[in-house]
């Protein structure tokens, strides 16, 4: 019976730590060194931005300002510290895209308490 609870237990733990992971895209852009998914960091917390945007994620102006946010970086809207451009020539555009579109997205994936 003690062997039965100990299993129970370990497949309980390892199903509730198992965590929405940054896509390579992310870790490669260098993403990784001031966000992560669901806890604020040296920027917000990408669930929080996610959550921000919720409501208007399907307009397209909101959805090309935040690529262009993304990609030029700028300050003010989450705090004083500056967001450092991540594509400012345009090279990576379509991976910058796919990213903001990941974000705007995870407000789906992980709900309000989970945070």
């Amino acid at each position: 019976m003690k062997r039965f609870t100990l299993i129970l237990s370990l497949v309980t733990l390892i199903g509730s730590c198992q965590a929405i992971e940054m896509p390579q895209s992310a870790k490669a852009r260098g993403c990784t060194a001031c966000h992560t998914i669901d806890r604020k960091f040296i920027g917000p917390a990408w669930v929080d931005v996610s959550r921000r945007y919720r409501d208007v994620r399907e307009s397209k102006d909101v959805f090309d300002q935040l690529v262009k946010k993304v990609s030029l970086g700028g300050r003010g809207n989450w705090g004083d510290i500056p967001m450092a451009a991540n594509d400012p020539v345009g090279r990576h555009r379509e991976e910058i895209i796919a990213l903001v579109r990941y974000i705007l997205d995870l407000s789906d994936q992980i709900p309000e308490n989970k945070k």
